[in-house]
């Protein structure tokens, strides 16, 4: 029982210091590979960097002690952080402090349910999410996280547009008109120096290498070049005015928001007051109104900060230093006879109102900047029902996509390890690391394919190797954060990008497709769905789950029945399959899945077939070997089934029946019914008794049936 409560006391039977000293190395070696990571992936969430190193602080620890596997890498990942990203984004600006209180308590509301799922051993409800749909949901998933860093690659800026494949195009047009060359070279020189270091040696940490060495240049070049400045410092005629205009748009929008907020607690107030009755109220009809008024008045005003956010971010600039300050020139207009630095500067426009007085100009690339040192701060998020309840269908998704990939990994590295993985334990474990990594500020975490990959090569014994991980992270957090300041954002989308090139994965279409036809199309349907809902992945993979639920549901409704003939080696098998001929007198019939009350009355639809096909049919002989369970419908199907045979003059019989099945026949009297002399234990046995019924004392001769293709499975 301790060991089922504390699993990381395991770790120390047998343990030596020659293993500690593996822990130690692999331990410090994931870290440096995390550190950047997590940075990048918290990005990837609609957070600052930061948030990523909070990720990375307390889950590898916290999933390392109470999980089972002693290697499994746990963190941030991409596939989690961009549907934490994109089921946050309606609710709140990206980050904004309650788009960051939100991801904490998504993290604890996912840590919830895995920490139920594990607690009650229903680990087996992450079947209900099939492998073709995982694959065709994770190669879009991976398509949309890499190109979602292409904006950060350019050095370009754009408002996301409802859909993802809008606000590539939105990319595609603002790199047309302007990309930061710069800012594109450090993004390719960090993919080069990944993947050159990684075909050398695949155990170098080429992530923390790229990182350093962009950094190490972005520092000693000056890459950032950001300078506040007043709006008379810039030349340009009407500049005032449309700034004045975002501004009240922006107004507006918070304006609106706030009101439509009101409006809903009213509303749900008034229908506490009301709950019962069968009608809404006129209060309650009235507020609805306001409240979808608000929302069109919202989105026309969100349209407009868009559109008065588009002009000024594209207007572009030219600088003249005079003295210690600089003045601002339109590109296209710049006197005759001034010297410029020629940099290219643009305003930086985000969702918040500007100061004329205090406008932020960028001469140069984006930068992480300053990282907050020190721990975060520990509080329980605050977590109400109704804020539990509308992040629940998030979390679920969450919590089964980020526990298939985390035992997914985990059983691979077992398999190379001899390690036996529990998945119950293994969801208490990521249930536990997402709940008390939200106390430590942190977002929805899972294992990483990648990370375990290197703590397994690293030589990793035990989960020691991730203790010390975290404690890696503590002192970087407490001493090293300024060290970051000036990472490039371009190599944070190259770590991104080149992380999710291992999620494509072609050949499973082609996989599927072999294995089941209907597999292979269910899908494509997830990834061409996923790519155009995005950002709401929630929705492909439901579609995706829905129809391979509805695959499963038809084909219990309508299981094999076969009737069996002989083969040419000797066994018994589908007549229609193999194209065999069948016996003219005596239909064998086998029916594959349980007898419920979904497909109970196919077999009588089938048994029907067959007795049309035959018009000198005198026995139906039901092999039940395929029938594994059977409740009261399909046992009143069976019963009326053998009862219309008998009342055409038919006889019935039943072979190998199993227990469960003659359990029920016993409880309610089939058994008696079909009478005890009519169950054999074998099909063979059975056709054997039935062909001599059928031509003993009867009209029937043996001698007209004796190529019978039944009889001879009984002669051989």
């Amino acid at each position: 029982m301790i060991y089922k409560i504390l699993p990381f006391l395991l770790w120390f039977e047998d343990y030596k210091i020659s293993d500690l000293k593996l822990d130690l190395v692999a331990g410090i070696t994931v870290a440096l590979v995390l550190i950047p990571q997590s940075m990048a992936y918290a990005q990837l969430a609609g957070l600052p960097a930061y948030y990523g190193l909070y990720a990375a602080f307390l889950p590898p620890m916290v999933a390392a002690l109470f999980g089972s596997s002693r290697q499994l890498g746990t963190g941030p990942v991409a596939v989690v952080s961009l549907m934490s990203a994109a089921s946050l984004e309606p609710l709140a600006t990206a980050g904004s402090p309650e788009f960051i209180a939100y991801s904490i308590t998504l993290a604890t509301v996912v840590g919830i349910f895995q920490f139920s799922l594990g607690a009650l051993r229903l680990g087996l409800v992450v079947n209900f999410l099939s492998h073709p749909v995982v694959n065709g949901f994770t190669n879009a998933a991976a398509i949309i996280i890499a190109s979602s860093q292409f904006s950060k690659f350019f050095g370009v800026y754009i408002d996301k547009a409802p859909h993802h494949y809008e606000t590539m195009i939105r990319v595609v047009k603002a790199a047309l008109d302007y990309t930061h060359i710069p800012t594109l070279l450090y993004g390719i020189g960090a993919v080069a120096i990944m993947v050159i270091l990684k075909r050398i040696n695949p155990r170098i940490p080429n992530v923390l290498i790229a990182v350093m060495v962009t950094t190490l240049i972005s520092w000693l070049t000056g890459f950032n070049k950001d300078t506040f400045v007043d709006i008379s410092a810039i030349k340009m005629p009407g500049l005032e005015e449309k700034i004045s205009e975002f501004n009240t748009a922006v107004a507006q929008v918070k304006s609106f928001g706030q009101e439509r907020a009101e409006m809903g607690k009213l509303l749900d107030k008034v229908r506490e007051e009301h709950e019962g009755t069968h009608r809404p109220s006129i209060e309650e009809v009235e507020i609805e109104n306001k409240i979808n008024i608000l929302t069109t008045l919202l989105n026309h005003t969100k349209e407009k900060v868009h559109l008065a956010r588009y002009d000024l971010r594209f207007m572009k600039f030219e600088a003249v230093q005079d003295g210690d300050n600089y003045v601002f020139y339109p590109k296209d207009a710049i006197p005759a006879g001034i010297e410029t630095d020629e940099r290219t500067w643009r305003i930086k426009v985000k969702n918040n109102p500007l100061d004329p007085s205090k406008l932020l100009l960028m001469g140069g690339g984006a930068i992480v900047g300053k990282i907050p040192e020190g721990l975060p701060k520990f509080t329980v998020p605050e977590l109400s029902v109704k804020t539990f309840f509308k992040l629940l269908p998030t979390a679920i998704i969450i919590s089964l996509l980020g526990f298939m990939e985390a035992i997914a990994i985990a059983k691979a590295m077992a398999a190379k390890t001899g390690q036996k993985i529990d998945p119950n334990q293994e969801l208490i474990g990521q249930g536990l690391a997402n709940i008390i990594g939200s106390i430590g500020s942190s977002y929805s975490i899972s294992g990483s394919f990648s990370r375990s990959a290197v703590n397994l090569q690293a030589g990793a014994v035990s989960g020691i190797s991730s203790v010390v991980t975290s404690f890696v992270v503590v002192i970087t957090l407490l001493f090293f954060t300024p060290l970051l300041y000036h990472l490039p954002q371009a190599t944070l989308a190259a770590v991104i990008m080149m992380a999710v090139i291992g999620l494509v994965n072609t050949k499973g279409f082609v996989h599927a497709w072999k294995a089941q036809w209907y597999d292979g199309v269910i899908s494509v349907i997830t990834f061409v769905a996923t790519l155009a809902v995005a950002p709401h992945l929630d929705k492909g993979i439901m579609l995706g789950a829905a129809l391979s639920m509805g695959i499963f549901l038809y084909k219990s409704m309508r299981p094999v029945v076969a009737e069996l003939s002989l083969h040419e080696d000797k066994v018994l098998k589908s007549a229609e399959h193999y194209r065999l001929k069948g016996c003219r007198h005596i239909s064998v019939v086998r029916f594959d899945g349980a007898l419920f009350f979904a497909n109970a009355s196919y077999l009588d639809e089938q048994v029907t077939k067959f007795r049309d096909e035959h018009p000198d049919l005198r026995y139906i002989l039901l092999d039940a070997r395929g029938i594994n369970d059977m409740d009261a419908s399909g046992e009143e199907a069976l019963a009326l089934l053998v009862e219309r045979v008998r009342a055409a003059g038919l006889g019935f019989a039943v072979s190998s029946v199993k227990g469960q099945v003659m359990k029920v026949m016993e409880n309610t009297g089939l058994n008696l019914v079909i009478g005890s002399e009519n169950f054999y234990a074998d099909t063979e046995a059975a056709v054997q008794d039935i062909w001599k019924k059928i031509h003993t004392n009867t009209d029937l001769s043996a001698e007209n049936c004796s190529d019978c293709p039944l009889i001879k499975v009984i002669h051989v």
